[in-house]
């Protein structure tokens, strides 16, 4: 018997065990999962950006333990189960592949994107962005509404355009915030400069969400290691002035890429 199925019925049987005998598993329902799911899967993306393949197996072990869950719990409700949800999902993936399980014709990867949210629109979904789910992260959540529109065409076509977009949605709050606008009008503007720069990311092939995470990432290792080189100079940091930090900031980032070349 192939290895894969023998490693996930194990699994299937543990959750059986699990949902039987142990009293924290037997409490557990749909809402009480949510957001431990939510947590594993921050988890996750961290151990993708740390590139930590330990880690990253892990993380993936615990999410497919939650998936057997919910699908244990679905079980027991009445409402599906495992075999019903793997069922759904390949014939889902064969019918909006129809590049490879019919005879329809595809050369890039935008016109599978596009078949893809076409195909949705004709199951019934009354719109391209029905599938944004609503607790999404507001920056995760512009870029996939921004993908999803690109497949059915209404997208800019040069960078240069999109880029004078920013610069015009940039001026537009400068002139909110000299003027004195009220809060929310600033607030508007700020988020049309977001959502303006999240769409020149994906013209430049950025994933805007990566990107941020990696600056978050640099800028805590270079502020721990600022901090650490005050201590050695017995510099209290809550104590310290602007220009001192200012200094130590950039002993620390000489360190780093000092490090890093």
């Amino acid at each position: 018997m192939d290895a894969r199925l023998v490693a996930f019925q194990r699994l299937l049987d543990i959750m059986d065990d699990l949902r039987e005998k142990c009293p924290w598993d037997k409490k557990q329902t749909l809402d009480s999962l949510r957001h431990l799911t939510i947590e594993e899967t921050y988890e996750l993306a961290d151990a993708i950006t740390d590139k930590n393949m330990p880690e990253l197996k892990g993380e993936i072990g615990d999410l497919f333990l939650h998936m057997v869950f919910y699908c244990k719990i679905g079980q027991e409700q009445g409402d599906f189960d495992v075999t019903s949800v793997l069922n759904a999902i390949c014939d889902k993936l064969v019918h909006r592949h129809p590049h490879i399980y019919s005879d329809v014709e595809v050369e890039t990867e935008e016109e599978v994107k596009s078949n893809w949210e076409k195909l949705k629109l004709k199951e019934g979904k009354e719109s391209v962005l029905e599938g944004v789910p609503k607790s999404l992260p507001a920056l995760v959540k512009a870029y996939r509404i921004q993908e999803k529109v690109k497949g059915i065409g209404f997208e800019w076509e040069k960078r240069q355009d999109v880029w004078a977009k920013v610069k015009e949605e940039m001026a537009e709050l400068a002139e909110e915030v000299e003027s004195g606008a009220s809060t929310d009008r600033i607030e508007d503007e700020f988020g049309d400069v977001l959502f303006s720069l999240i769409n020149y990311a994906r013209f430049i092939k950025i994933n805007p969400e990566d990107a941020l995470s990696r600056t978050n990432s640099k800028f805590i290792s270079r502020f721990t290691r600022m901090e650490k080189l005050m201590k050695l100079d017995n510099l209290n940091i809550e104590e310290a002035e602007l220009q001192t930090m200012d200094i130590y900031w950039d002993k620390a980032k000489i360190l780093e890429r000092s490090e890093n070349s």
